[in-house]
């Protein structure tokens, strides 16, 4: 039987699935920023290069193309920021060494060793964990505020009962794909 949603409870759910998805795309965001020894502009993303006074990401300011696997090519629009941004990617410490020709930089990865890829693979599993974490403390305060709301006579013991259903599922759903995303990036940063 489909029971009539309270207003208030429709918004705590709505914010509720939100905040999931929004935690699963933070990790995947996380994820795409580790290189798993082959090139990836989204390595880039949080390097940020003083633009004429203002931090800007080398993404904003240039053409980032993967020309080999291993290599990237940084093509700025403004050649007076070849300096800025080779040193932005030096102080970055992103374990690679910026070669900088004049008109473009090019960035060569190194292969990852066993070792490297078993740090990565640990990484990923402290940052799967942790969005498993803030997934669990959303599923509580939704619960918690579900609670309140049958103790303050808005909805009753059987709703209540209904509506935790209705958390666990999308709750569930999103576990599943935090160990999806998990599964997928371990398998990629292991295969040689």
């Amino acid at each position: 039987m489909a029971m009539e949603l309270n207003e208030e409870v429709l918004t705590l759910l709505d914010g509720f699935t939100a905040k999931m998805n929004k935690t699963i795309s933070v990790m995947r965001e996380e994820f795409a920023s580790l290189r798993a020894g082959r090139a990836n502009p989204h390595i880039l993303d949080k390097v940020q290069v003083d633009y004429y006074g203002t931090m800007t990401p080398i993404n904003q300011m240039a053409n980032i193309s993967v020309p080999e696997p291993r290599s990237l090519v940084i093509s700025l629009w403004d050649a007076s920021m070849l300096k800025g941004v080779e040193k932005a990617i030096l102080a970055a410490n992103l374990g690679v060494n910026p070669v900088n020709d004049g008109k473009v930089i090019r960035l060569t990865f190194p292969e990852l060793t066993e070792e490297r890829r078993r740090d990565l693979v640990k990484q990923i599993k402290k940052m799967s964990e942790d969005s498993k974490v803030a997934l669990r403390n959303l599923r509580r305060d939704c619960m918690d505020a579900l609670k309140k709301m049958k103790n303050d006579k808005k909805i009753t013991e059987d709703e209540l009962a209904s509506y935790e259903k209705e958390v666990e599922k999308p709750f569930a759903k999103a576990v599943e794909t935090v160990d999806a995303v998990f599964k997928d990036k371990e398998k990629e940063l292991m295969s040689v």
